[in-house]
């Protein structure tokens, strides 16, 4: 990944606590992949995932454990007139991105079981209002919870790193004048923080 790879395992971490959305591939019983948007929570470095009991995905995870997990947010599609004008070629996307690499089981465990859902309600509702899972209850007979071990789990991140400071003052402000929905997100990741006077860089977007 060289120059766009995270560094940080806080900052991987950290980001796939963030996201509420990955994307799960195993391959079916005849070798095509098969992916699936999840729901997810990352805990005590393992992904954990709810399913149906049964259904294509958990029948090719028992029948190959080897996957793939993918998350990402694109940050800020930059038109290519921040460049140039006309040259359509350098239009170009600020985003984040974690890819992992390993092997899924079903658990069958009930305390991790329930570890997990709870983890995973935690996660989605964190204003509470529910009674915490355990282990001796009737529901867990009706879900399934899907570990993912990583073999791998590397990170790439593209927030204008690898550009000079005043470049990225100069992109900053377009992203700024561009006013998307997501600009006041991306300016803060890359560092910058907007105030009455106009932009300030207060951190060095280096993961």
């Amino acid at each position: 990944m060289g120059r766009l790879e995270i560094k940080s395992s806080e900052k991987i971490k950290a980001f796939l606590n963030e996201e509420h959305v990955g994307r799960i591939a195993s391959i079916d019983k005849i070798g095509y992949p098969q992916i699936i948007p999840m729901n997810f929570v990352f805990l005590n470095d393992v992904i954990y995932m709810h399913s149906y009991p049964k259904g294509e995905k958990i029948d090719n995870i028992i029948t190959n454990s080897k996957v793939g997990f993918e998350v990402d947010r694109e940050l800020e599609f930059l038109p290519s007139y921040f460049s140039h004008p006309t040259d359509a070629s350098l239009a170009d996307t600020l985003y984040i991105s974690v890819i992992i690499k390993g092997n899924a089981v079903v658990v069958s465990d009930l305390q991790e079981k329930s570890m997990g859902l709870n983890a995973l309600m935690k996660k989605y509702q964190p204003e509470g209002h529910y009674d915490p899972i355990k282990k001796d209850m009737l529901v867990l007979n009706e879900v399934t919870v899907i570990k993912i071990i990583p073999e791998s789990l590397k990170g790439k991140y593209k927030i204008g790193q690898n550009i000079s400071s005043d470049s990225r003052m100069i992109l900053a402000q377009k992203i700024l004048e561009k006013n998307s929905s997501t600009s006041k997100e991306t300016l803060e990741i890359m560092g910058f923080k907007i105030t009455d006077n106009g932009l300030i860089m207060t951190d060095e977007p280096l993961w």
